[in-house]
């Protein structure tokens, strides 16, 4: 009895063994677990004899115990990083076909037509510098998860002064490459493959712009990817993001229709749990030191190849949010220096 006692306080029912594997994604180690509560009972050697029985059971529960707290352990290390394999993976096939305009990322070239002068119409409103021909220049801006250029580019010719960062080498490569044609980008664009959190501590407050347009919904950790955006931007900058809502129609549309049937991106692009609504991403902006200035909402016709704005927000948008400046310290002032600040202002003596 004290045995089984022991057991039930260090492990709990079968119950909550069960649900501890399903959070897992992992298989019960027992073909049948029965709770702690149904050991037997009964004469000493009849008791053992049991619990024997039972004693297979017993070490898969414990075992699956010690690997949630070592999945916990990881997740936590896990958590650190904005890099997710999987999508290393789907992307690394496609590194070398970012610049056929017909083909998988024939989308995200007409976007251009959108977030382009989204981008550099609210820097410009915001700061209110313009250079004819070069209206971005002297400006900042940082492309993550640029893939192959198809957004430093233009930002480039604009007159910005372009990072564009990737994890993945071939894709650097690819927009080197497509960048060496063009003189003028030379000066304009330098590409680095490489992290967001890789950079945070040698660029921070460098950017007067951080532009993640198609990228948040591929990251692993959202709350490190915005809190490393704040890092690197300058206070008062600007985060420019577009991304896709989590909705029953984006799922249909952007999943269903866009990946299997119309086959606009390659299917497997997508994960509808990674997708984040307008109100989440603004709660995790709002709590990392950005303030939102406005959020739109996208639509791309399949049939025109074309976007344009609309009101609703069901399946893309663009978000721009701003890193708040920090406030002055609050320095209590006590009455009596009140009195002599005051005198001294006004030329009045004791």
């Amino acid at each position: 009895m004290e045995v089984r006692r022991f057991f039930m306080r260090r492990l709990g029912s079968g119950t909550t063994f069960r649900r501890v594997a399903r959070a897992l994604h992992t298989p019960t180690m027992c073909v049948s677990v029965r709770p702690l509560s149904c050991l037997p009972s009964g004469t000493p050697d009849q008791t053992v004899a049991k619990q024997q029985q039972h004693a297979p059971c017993l070490m898969a529960n414990l075992t699956c115990k010690k690997n949630f707290w070592q999945g916990r352990a990881n997740m936590c290390t896990a958590s650190h990083t904005t890099l997710d394999p999987s999508e290393m993976k789907k992307f690394q096939s496609l590194a070398n076909r970012w610049w056929n305009e017909q083909g998988e990322f024939a989308a995200l070239h007409s976007m251009n037509d959108l977030r382009v002068p989204f981008i550099r119409d609210n820097l410009l409103n915001r700061n209110g510098r313009r250079k004819p021909g070069s209206p971005l220049s002297g400006y900042k801006i940082l492309d993550v998860g640029c893939g192959g250029g198809l957004l430093s580019e233009p930002l480039g010719r604009l007159g910005g002064l372009v990072t564009g960062i990737d994890p993945l080498e071939d894709s650097i490569r690819t927009a080197e490459l497509h960048k060496s044609f063009d003189p003028v980008l030379n000066n304009q664009i330098h590409y680095r493959s490489c992290l967001l959190e890789d950079i945070t501590e040698e660029a921070a407050e460098t950017f007067d712009a951080v532009v993640a347009s198609e990228v948040v919904e591929h990251v692993n950790d959202l709350e490190t990817f915005i809190s490393s955006c704040y890092e690197v931007l300058k206070p008062g900058a600007s985060l420019f993001i577009t991304t896709i809502n989590k909705t029953n129609l984006s799922f249909s549309l952007a999943i269903v229709v866009a990946e299997s049937f119309l086959k606009i991106v390659p299917s497997g692009t997508h994960d509808w749990d990674k997708f984040v609504s307008p109100v989440d991403l603004e709660r995790i902006l709002e709590s990392n030191g950005f303030y939102v200035e406005s959020i739109n909402g996208m639509c791309y016709n399949p049939l025109s190849g074309s976007w344009s704005w609309i009101e609703s927000t069901a399946v893309n948008y663009a978000v721009h949010a701003v890193k708040q400046k920090a406030q002055p310290e609050f320095t209590e002032t006590t009455a009596e220096e009140h009195q002599d600040q005051t005198r001294t202002s006004t030329g009045t003596s004791v």
